[in-house]
């Protein structure tokens, strides 16, 4: 009779079978069928473009070449290697440099700003997120202007006083100097924010703790701030870093990648890899050039990514 009763229990706590509600389907079909058709469609074409000929030449009659676009661009004994390489190298110079100063300038900001006997911080806080309020093409547009070698308002105030004009677009080394400076100024106040945050998590008994051990503000910035603030802020300095990566407007709508390059048509001094794809579609029509650079750029962007995650653990849960 145990045994009888003991399988009569197990049968009554058999879990039973899940039923399939097709309803579900139908409600999240919106959602997949737009997913679809505006990411995966797009991605699994240019993915296709990649390993064909397709251009204005081989328009109607392009044909699959397999893997010779990506050898054609990373084979230096090709001229091609001149349009992908030294601006893959000025990609990560930007990208880094960029994401560095915007940290850095941002940190400095918030520390000085969280300053608790500043009467006026919060007056000063709203002026310094202004350029993050104003949208990125009006910023950069209104900057283009600004730098202009002939009327900029920035070449007239070096004129006034009594400084030589400096040719923001049209020298290369300038040109760049120019991006940092103008990515900086559109960048901190994100950073600056992300860090104010973080410092309000700082609990008070640290700096209180290293001023009885008589710890000056720069060894309780650097063994106290820092340590507390880098573990919160990484996770959003990572994207941040993406971002840049792949920050079209920052470079075309200001100096659209010039100045020009006397080796190679394609792309200029300034160009990143998402904007000589741009040109690579629209101005040169090599349809087949673009999407291989947009998958070199998803497979950088995305690797990149993947190392700073893992072995920063910034993204892992903390049991306590």
């Amino acid at each position: 009779m145990g045994q009888i009763e003991s399988a009569a229990v197990l049968r009554g706590h058999r879990k039973p079978r899940r039923k399939v509600h097709w309803s579900a389907y139908g409600y999240l079909s919106p959602a997949i069928i737009s997913i679809s058709v505006l990411s995966l469609a797009p991605i699994a074409y240019t993915i296709y473009i990649a390993f064909t000929n397709y251009s204005a030449m081989h328009f109607q009659t392009y044909q699959f070449v397999g893997f010779k676009n990506f050898i054609d661009l990373m084979n230096p004994n090709n001229p091609l290697s001149t349009l992908f390489i030294p601006t893959l190298v000025w990609t990560f110079i930007f990208a880094m440099v960029t994401t560095l100063l915007n940290y850095l300038v941002g940190l400095f900001l918030a520390v000085i700003l969280n300053n608790h006997n500043m009467r006026e911080a919060a007056v000063y806080r709203a002026i310094l997120i202004i350029p993050w309020a104003v949208p990125g093409l009006i910023s950069m547009l209104a900057w283009q202007g600004l730098l202009n070698d002939s009327y900029g308002q920035v070449n007239a105030l070096l004129h006034t006083l009594g400084l030589p004009s400096v040719p923001w677009l049209i020298s290369p080394f300038w040109a760049r100097i120019a991006i940092f400076m103008v990515n900086l100024w559109a960048g901190f106040p994100y950073m600056m924010t992300v860090s104010l945050g973080a410092l309000q998590a700082v609990p008070n008994e640290l700096y209180e703790a290293g001023s009885m051990d008589g710890a000056g503000w720069w060894q309780q910035f650097r063994n106290i701030t820092v340590p507390e603030i880098w573990k919160i802020t990484l996770p959003l300095v990572i994207p941040s870093f993406a971002f840049n990566f792949n920050n079209f407007n920052a470079v075309y709508l200001l100096t659209q990648g010039g100045p020009a390059r006397s080796t190679n048509q394609f792309v200029g001094y300034t160009d990143i890899l998402a904007s000589a794809a741009y040109k690579m579609t629209l101005t040169f029509n090599r349809y087949d050039l673009a999407a291989t650079i947009s998958i070199i750029l998803f497979i950088i962007v995305g690797f990149l990514s993947w190392v700073q995650m893992r072995y920063t653990h910034a993204f892992e849960e903390v049991d306590d």
